[in-house]
């Protein structure tokens, strides 16, 4: 399973400038046909030059914004709160110029909170209603006259005013709390179809590197094949002080490493009641690191912060695989050093890896685990390409990718990290519940009762 999504407040940058550009345009065009309406339409006097300039401040401001900032800009939120503010203030002008709450168009003042309820979070939300019905509060005791047919006026009782301003502050109440439910709602659908989506897309993948992995392993036999009897030869013919008997005897070794990779890559789904076997967590540790002891490399295993007896588990293959990737990462980026930290506890058990190489890229460590996306591309020793990366010894980002959705899928989280300065290297723990990785004597198929936020339980994959 991939990582819970990291908490993020949707609403903080969800409104994009260009949004509020165009509704204020629409507003502009409203506005002037509104009083151009009345004005020679109806005929009905009123203060039409306060008014324009209203509207043409508003023409300006959008103006500015357009050239100042791209379309695409997607507001934060006091940058958001302050143009809907304003144009509740803009509005309210022109209300106070043209009969306050007796003007039907009023009812206009809810828009800036209906935005800011389906876009923004509460409390710019509130302060906007606040500053909405503080204005429809002047707006109803103070104002200019209602237009009207020259010469005769219409007033309205005190009752219908207060009675409009009732409304108006009900509609504003309600309408923004309902939409700012239903908007949070649809953003918490919304994540979580994003998170399906990726935890869909990751699935996806990880199937079809399954053919491929079962493609590899019958495709690579031969050509393996022929390397180890090469090596063979060569080692034969060699005399024993041949400064390439020790180049002879690493490249058998190699070869013979890739065959019996290939193996497991073709027997894991075999493979039955042998890998039942129980396991103590130091023994499952010492299974990954072994093949990489001969390297020149120092691998430090350790005991860490624990609390009770030492987890005693199931063989997961899984979790051997995974972890065997990780360890590899280590070991390739590495200066001299990686160290595995084990630590237990009554609810969790954890695994870190550290190295002391150049660490994990800034650009690209929220990234992670991603299909096709490289960790730690370096170039060394001036074989590099033009973007300074060594593309014939990088990889395709893959092996992380398959390492994390496996180890994922058996109930652990992974944090990537770098280590603090002056220290140099990676840092990747790996934490799993304690019911996952400790078979407590309750039978070697007791499942976790309880398992971690977003992570689902998948029986231990056998297969790669």
């Amino acid at each position: 399973m991939p990582r819970a999504p990291v908490a993020v407040d949707f609403a903080s940058r969800s409104l994009r400038l260009e949004t509020l550009v165009r509704l204020r345009w629409l507003a502009v065009g409203g506005q002037t046909v509104a009083i151009l309406v009345v004005l020679f339409g109806l005929g009905f006097p009123l203060p039409v030059l306060p008014c324009f300039v209203l509207i043409v401040v508003s023409a300006l401001l959008n103006i500015a914004l357009g050239t100042r900032f791209p379309a695409s800009l997607r507001l934060g939120t006091w940058p958001a709160f302050g143009l809907l503010a304003y144009d509740a203030l803009q509005l309210a002008g022109l209300l106070y110029l043209t009969g306050g709450l007796q003007n039907p168009f009023s009812v206009l003042l809810l828009v800036p909170v209906i935005i800011s309820a389906t876009a923004l979070a509460k409390r710019p939300t509130v302060l906007l209603a606040l500053l909405v019905i503080a204005l429809a509060t002047i707006l109803a005791l103070d104002h200019r006259p209602l237009p009207w047919t020259r010469g005769e006026s219409l007033p309205l009782p005190l009752v219908y005013v207060a009675g409009g301003w009732v409304a108006l502050v009900s509609a504003c109440l309600f309408i923004g709390v309902y939409t700012y439910r239903v908007a949070k709602e649809a953003r918490r659908l919304a994540t979580a179809l994003s998170a399906t989506e990726l935890v869909i897309a990751r699935e996806q993948h990880l199937s079809a590197l399954d053919g491929l992995a079962a493609a590899a392993a019958h495709e690579l036999g031969t050509p393996l094949a022929t390397i180890a009897l090469v090596a063979k030869e060569l080692e034969r013919e060699l005399p024993p002080d041949s400064p390439y008997a020790e180049d002879i005897a690493l490249l058998k070794s190699q070869s013979q490493r890739c065959r019996d990779i290939l193996a497991k890559l073709t027997s894991m789904s075999s493979q039955g009641d042998a890998l039942l076997a129980r396991q103590p967590l130091s023994h499952l540790i010492d299974e990954v690191v072994e093949p990489y002891r001969t390297f020149d490399v120092e691998i430090a295993v350790e005991t860490g912060k624990s609390e009770g007896p030492e987890p005693v588990g199931v063989r997961n293959p899984a979790i051997v695989y995974g972890l065997a990737n990780l360890v590899e990462n280590a070991v390739d980026f590495a200066s001299s050093r990686v160290d595995l930290i084990s630590e237990w506890s009554a609810g969790e058990v954890s695994v870190t890896i550290r190295d002391d190489g150049p660490g994990f890229a800034p650009g690209i460590i929220d990234r992670i685990g991603e299909p096709y996306v490289t960790t730690r591309g370096r170039a060394e020793d001036g074989d590099d390409g033009a973007d300074g990366v060594d593309h014939e010894a990088g990889g395709l980002g893959l092996g992380f990718f398959i390492a994390k959705t496996l180890l994922e899928r058996n109930g652990a989280r992974l944090k990537f990290a770098n280590r603090d300065a002056p220290a140099t290297g990676a840092t990747i723990k790996i934490t799993w519940p304690r019911a996952m990785m400790d078979a407590g004597g309750a039978g070697e198929d007791r499942l976790p009762e309880t398992m971690p936020s977003g992570t689902a339980w998948r029986a231990p994959v056998k297969s790669l």
